[in-house]
């Protein structure tokens, strides 16, 4: 009775601990109560051992997967040989103390050479020597249950003959067609119907075989028979056409010239822009002589004034976080600039941005000490700096006591040092470095000295004068002085500003 299951095909489930074996019945011994699987496969994946033996009570659930046709299970009686893994590579089985066993790889010596794949017909006729410990190692996967293939197979002969007796009867057979499914099922055995068991373990040697292929020898061969036949189909590096980006020009202009602007006397310290231009630093007196040159022409101190404010409130706008900052869907985030400014000409110029930037919704709170008398630039600047939301102050007890978003210092006059010691100045250098806010200095003077207040960026306005690290970073703005100005200071000018009015400035 036992015999009639040789060769079926089954599926032991040995619970979580061992897991699920599937393989070809090829022994079951009713005194013992076991079961023995050749070909095994452990949870999908083939087992390194030929042939495995279960205990009838290790097994939880066992299925029948396939049972073999009328003298088919003669050939699984004694099995004896199975398929091998790759030449080099041995496998011995072991049993730990829980009674569960072990498979220990023992590898083959590794080597550099290509390795040779082999052939299906070479595998199948590879035989394997099963050890008297691989033996005893596999008798300890014993399995249960062997009454269970008996009922298994009693249970299939009574659906088998249920079937046939339910059919009509004159219901007719269906047939296959016979060389249509034939021919398909030809085409899906050469794709498909190799066996898994006859895919080799081992790696191919990638390495191995690409060091087989002389690159050199198989371009030199394609370079002579592209000579031969006149034809070319790969191209030489030195013969390639020139590649250009969509921003460099197809026909070939002139050197780029850097220096394009000298000047009369001795360069103390120089910068250049983002594009490499080089722009030398003016001292004091000779950038004075260009302002009072351009005002003769016609560009008067109002028009520079005006210049001046829109540059350095673009400058500020920037600062503040441009269009991230500066929209309605910001209105709760009003940003607020505390403008300091002395009773001369550079305080006029902070007073014009200032103007500008109210005018671009800026809470701008302006900081100018009380005079008797005040130049008239300062006197136009504030009557248009009223007219628009701006607050002003001149005590320094108005200024907020927390931290503002920028601070624009123009309390500094090359011409009105002795007003560095007036306790409104020291006292609004006080507030300013105890805000904690950036700052930002327009038209600073040249010596560190005259500078009360350390600045984060500078803005010099033409030409850069040649300004020290309590300066910080450095911007040029374009306040339009014509080109013929700078000509009769003594100065080649080529504007370096390109499409902007602000661009920052490197030390070279």
């Amino acid at each position: 009775m036992a015999t009639d299951w040789l060769g079926s095909i089954v599926s032991i489930n040995c619970g979580d601990s061992l897991g699920v074996y599937q393989g070809r019945v090829s022994a079951v011994d009713q005194i013992s109560q076991t079961i023995s699987l050749t070909r095994p496969f452990h949870n999908g994946v083939k087992c390194l051992v030929p042939e495995v033996t279960f205990r009838a009570g290790d097994i939880t659930e066992l299925k029948i997967l396939e049972i073999p046709g009328p003298g088919e299970n003669q050939h699984f009686g004694d099995l004896h040989q199975t398929e091998l893994g790759p030449s080099g590579v041995g496998y011995q089985v072991g049993i730990n103390q829980n009674g569960t066993g072990k498979l220990v790889k023992k590898p083959a010596s590794s080597s550099s050479a290509p390795q040779n794949i082999p052939k299906r017909t070479d595998v199948k006729s590879q035989d394997v020597a099963v050890s008297p410990q691989q033996q005893q190692c596999s008798k300890s996967y014993v399995d249960r249950h062997t009454e269970s293939l008996s009922q298994s197979k009693s249970f299939r002969r009574r659906h088998n003959s249920w079937s046939s007796s339910s059919r009509h009867p004159n219901q007719a057979t269906p047939k296959k067609s016979g060389l249509k499914n034939g021919q398909m099922k030809n085409k899906d055995d050469e794709c498909f119907g190799d066996d898994i068991e006859e895919i080799p373990d081992t790696d191919f040697d990638f390495e191995g075989n690409l060091a087989l292929f002389d690159k050199a020898a198989v371009f030199e061969e394609i370079d002579t028979y592209e000579r031969r036949s006149g034809t070319r189909s790969r191209g030489v590096p030195n013969e390639r056409p020139t590649r250009y980006r969509h921003d460099e020009n197809i026909l070939e202009s002139e050197p780029i010239v850097y220096r394009r602007i000298t000047v009369p006397h001795g360069v103390s310290k120089e910068f250049c822009t983002d594009s490499g231009l080089v722009v030398p630093s003016v001292s004091y007196e000779l950038h004075k002589k260009l302002l009072s040159v351009a005002e003769k022409h016609g560009l008067t101190l109002e028009r520079r004034l005006e210049m001046t404010g829109v540059c350095a409130s673009q400058m500020a706008l920037t600062l503040l976080g441009g269009p991230n900052r500066l929209n309605p869907k910001n209105v709760h985030q009003r940003p607020t600039v505390a403008l300091l400014c002395g009773p001369h000409v550079k305080g006029a110029q902070g007073i014009s941005c200032g103007r500008h930037l109210a005018n671009h919704d800026v809470h701008v709170i302006l900081f100018l000490p009380n005079f008797v008398k005040m130049l008239e630039p300062i006197t136009n600047e504030l009557s248009l700096f009223s007219k628009t939301q701006g607050q002003q102050v001149s005590n320094l007890k108005d200024l907020p006591s927390s931290p503002v978003d920028l601070v624009i210092n123009c309390l500094d006059c090359p011409e009105n040092a002795f007003l560095r010691d007036q306790p409104w100045y020291k006292a609004a250098v006080a507030w300013a470095n105890r805000n904690r806010a950036p700052v930002l200095s327009i038209d600073p003077p040249v010596h560190e000295g005259e500078q009360g207040i350390d600045a984060k960026w500078s803005l010099a306005l033409g030409l850069p004068l040649p300004l020290g690290e309590r300066a910080g970073r450095i911007y040029l703005c374009d306040i339009g002085l014509p080109q013929q100005v700078f000509q009769e200071v003594g100065i080649s000018y080529h504007s370096p500003f390109g499409c902007k009015f602000v661009i920052p400035l490197h030390s070279a």
